[in-house]
């Protein structure tokens, strides 16, 4: 698919830094098309790894109804939402992502995913993590996202700012 050009291409971050923002972030939105050809989107923790992002899920729900039913999503992370009003403006930085969501059979895979997914946000605690997985497995999908294209984007005012450095 060709993914539409950034109108506003001055503001566009490199791929290096939009894929360090989808990196460090912990958390996004993620969108797919729900019930009724409804829009759904849904707040996720994530990790990022190899040119894809994963995600925990509940083995059961409307998103992973979504999922099955049409695999095309995007995901969005905010990195930094600093509201000026005085200035009627915000300095953001964000990145959005497109691609395919898959629901991960393969248990060397789903394994993988835990473990990255528990050390990023449970960092060091390997007993715990495997407790966890050896106690949670079976009540857990692993959803993958395939990354087809990513877009960052900045406030012009930090554009700027950055040019004046």
């Amino acid at each position: 698919m060709n993914f539409r050009p950034m109108r506003r291409h001055r503001q566009q971050l490199s791929d290096a830094e939009s894929l360090c923002i989808l990196t460090c972030a912990t958390s996004g939105v993620l969108a797919l098309t729900g019930n009724a050809g409804y829009p759904y989107a849904v707040p996720l923790s994530h990790v990022y790894s190899n040119g894809h992002l994963y995600f925990h899920s509940a083995l059961q729900g409307h998103k992973v109804d979504a999922v099955r039913n049409d695999s095309r999503c995007s995901f969005c992370v905010v990195e930094q939402d600093n509201v000026l009003p005085e200035r009627f403006t915000t300095l953001f930085r964000s990145v959005i992502v497109f691609g395919h969501i898959h629901i991960v059979a393969d248990p060397a895979e789903r394994l993988r995913a835990l473990r990255l997914l528990g050390e990023r946000f449970s960092p060091g605690d390997h007993a715990g993590l495997e407790h966890e997985i050896d106690h949670g497995l079976s009540r857990v999908l692993i959803l993958r996202l395939d990354i087809e294209h990513i877009t960052g984007k900045e406030a012009i005012e930090l554009v700027r700012q950055r040019e004046k450095e």
